[in-house]
């Protein structure tokens, strides 16, 4: 199910509070442009800065936005069980196809503490995609580890933001060719993919949802050449959602295109002129723009 190019979903606001008629033209607008899948409350989605009720709210409002054209995979991460239990039951309650949980950041859980966190949740019941980020979170889970993770019924697949495209390799080998890998890094997914990787959880397919699925698609189908051309041409984008904090770049992107305000919630701030002009620019290649 978890294949080809989901977004990261930003989280639309106006004057301080979450915008659900742009989230919902959102969701509308990415199923239309041909993403597989919508992936909420992340951390493009701004979940460190959402209360609890917001949170929920949002899963929510995707969900039945989506009305089943699409999965969802709804950000349930925490560094603390508890709180990932309750996101990740939400998630299952409100009909989302799956959570998406990162590894515990901060607090660095050893080994053992990881593998007690993920059959936590495990028992819920909804399929799980791991998310690895040990630049955000600290702790790392290495192949190993993720397959004895892999042979629990619930622990489908991974994000792998690790940037390390030989992981896919590892990974697949320790955790067997059914185990869904997903890029978590926008200007590798394409060599991600050709190492055996079957998609994205994208950031700058919320600005080129078109571009990104169809890259994606080529990569599924086999035709590496097609894809590649359509990242050299995302590769600006890339670049320039990156440059400073990538949500705040991605909703930039989606603001210059009409589709929400570029409102984002403190200690992050909109973008400085300079970085505007560089996504009029990378917006300007890859043909969003004119």
């Amino acid at each position: 199910m978890f294949k080809g190019s989901y977004v990261a979903l930003i989280t639309p606001f106006r004057n301080g509070k979450v915008d659900d008629m742009a989230l919902k033209g959102l969701v509308d607008w990415q199923i239309d442009e041909g993403s597989h899948g919508l992936v909420p409350v992340g951390t493009t989605g701004e979940s460190p800065t959402l209360t609890h009720d917001e949170h929920e709210q949002v899963i929510r409002t995707v969900v039945e936005a989506a009305a089943g054209r699409v999965p969802v995979i709804a950000g349930a991460g925490s560094n603390n069980t508890d709180e990932a239990l309750r996101f990740t039951r939400f998630a299952r309650d409100v009909g989302a196809d799956g959570a998406l949980v990162v590894t515990p950041y901060y607090n660095k859980p050893t080994r053992r503490g990881l593998i007690a966190h993920y059959e936590a949740l495990n028992e819920v019941g909804v399929p799980i995609i791991i998310y690895n980020i040990p630049p955000r979170s600290v702790v790392d889970i290495l192949p190993e580890t993720m397959g004895q993770l892999a042979r629990l019924p619930n622990i489908v697949g991974v994000k792998d933001a690790t940037a390390d495209i030989s992981r896919v390799s590892w990974q697949r080998m320790a955790c067997g060719e059914a185990f869904i890998q997903l890029s978590g890094e926008d200007a590798t997914a394409h060599g991600f993919n050709a190492q055996g990787g079957q998609g994205c959880i994208s950031v700058t397919a919320n600005v080129a949802p078109n571009l990104c699925s169809r890259m994606q698609q080529a990569c599924l189908d086999g035709d590496y050449a097609t894809a590649l051309d359509i990242q050299d041409q995302l590769m600006p984008l890339h670049k320039a959602v990156f440059t400073e904090p990538g949500l705040c770049g991605a909703k930039y992107g989606v603001h210059v295109l009409g589709k929400c305000s570029d409102e984002v919630r403190l200690p992050l701030v909109t973008l400085s002129d300079d970085t505007k002009a560089e996504m009029h620019t990378a917006m300007r290649h890859a043909g969003l723009i004119s």
